[in-house]
């Protein structure tokens, strides 16, 4: 944060990176713990498109971190 206790562009992205993670797991979870198949392929799905989400989110916030140096 900066020194407004403002949020910069870098915890943005490292919060929703961390965020994203943070689903993908859930999703995980349900998609293993849940008897109904339709339901349970449906997070599966969900925690892989997620997936990538906090992978592309990973490589913005890499990319931003190394230009800030």
């Amino acid at each position: 944060m900066d020194s407004n206790n403002m949020m910069n562009t870098r915890d943005c992205l490292q919060r929703a990176w961390n965020n994203s993670m943070e689903l993908v797991r859930d999703f995980e979870m349900y998609s293993k713990n849940i008897d109904d198949s339709k339901v349970s392929s449906t997070f599966k799905k969900m925690a892989e498109e997620q997936g990538m989400m906090a992978h592309n989110l990973r490589e913005l916030f890499n990319q931003y971190d190394s230009q800030q140096k």
